[in-house]
């Protein structure tokens, strides 16, 4: 099936539709040709810091109108996973507003001093108490746990550390590996497809990340579109013993004649 025969679409966000503040180009005829050709989408995200509405606020922003049910975030992933796993329990948490308002939304409290879990997210508040302090937790017993395993993440003026980054002097200092449930995390794209209301045959994902879009929509069985407005490049191609099903310059050209 060519991709323009898909039902569905699961979008990557920063690489794919913006970078920062600057909404990449074709995004907006993306959008558009799913509305007008009836498509199911979901924007899928590893990034925890913003709400599905606070995502939506962002998009309007920057010209395009998609509604809050349309976003799935890591934060979402996560506080899903710890109500599986422990309902009712709570967290110390480094992280902003997104993670934390998620996990309080899944019955979660925030704990400083006996949590079960230790959560890390996307922060600009990173520093070295909170640091040392979520080791000293860990160390105790709190279980650790990263919103997604992303060592970078796209941005206007290039690359920034992302929660993989922040996460690891943890891990090094508690000898404690955490784990990670955003993607390419099985259960994010799971819950992602049901949100979608298609089967996996039906959809496509799209994403600028080898190691995790790519490799995230090859476990699921679900066709995947790396585009090269973000953080893989076509050199990269040749690090991973996988390749995309396609591989186009934006968004823009998904619906263009070579899809």
């Amino acid at each position: 099936m060519k991709l323009t025969g898909k039902k569905g679409f699961i979008c990557d966000m920063d690489g794919v539709i913006y970078h920062g503040d600057l909404l990449l180009s074709g995004a907006q005829d993306f959008l558009q040709a799913l509305k007008d050709r009836g498509r199911h989408y979901l924007f899928l995200t590893n990034s925890s810091q913003r709400s599905p509405r606070e995502l939506s606020e962002k998009l309007r922003r920057l010209g395009l109108d998609v509604d809050a049910e349309h976003f799935y975030t890591s934060a979402m992933a996560t506080a899903a996973f710890l109500a599986s796993q422990c309902e009712g329990g709570s967290c110390y948490v480094i992280g902003e507003p997104g993670l934390t308002n998620a996990l309080y939304d899944a019955g979660f409290s925030i704990d400083e001093v006996c949590p079960d879990y230790v959560v890390v997210g996307e922060t600009g508040s990173y520093n070295y108490e909170r640091v040392r302090h979520a080791a000293s937790l860990v160390l105790k017993g709190a279980r650790l746990i990263g919103t997604n395993p992303d060592v970078t993440g796209p941005a206007e003026g290039g690359l920034v550390p992302a929660t993989g980054s922040l996460i690891a002097p943890i891990e090094m200092t508690s000898g404690r590996k955490a784990y990670f449930t955003g993607k390419p995390n099985p259960l994010m794209m799971r819950s992602a497809l049901k949100k979608l209301g298609c089967r996996r045959e039906e959809t496509a994902i799209v994403g600028d990340r080898m190691d995790t879009d790519i490799i995230a929509g090859i476990e699921a069985g679900i066709e995947t579109v790396l585009v090269l407005s973000g953080v893989s490049s076509r050199e990269d191609l040749q690090n991973y013993p996988y390749r995309p099903g396609h591989v186009l310059e934006g968004v823009g050209d998904i619906f263009g004649p070579e899809a």
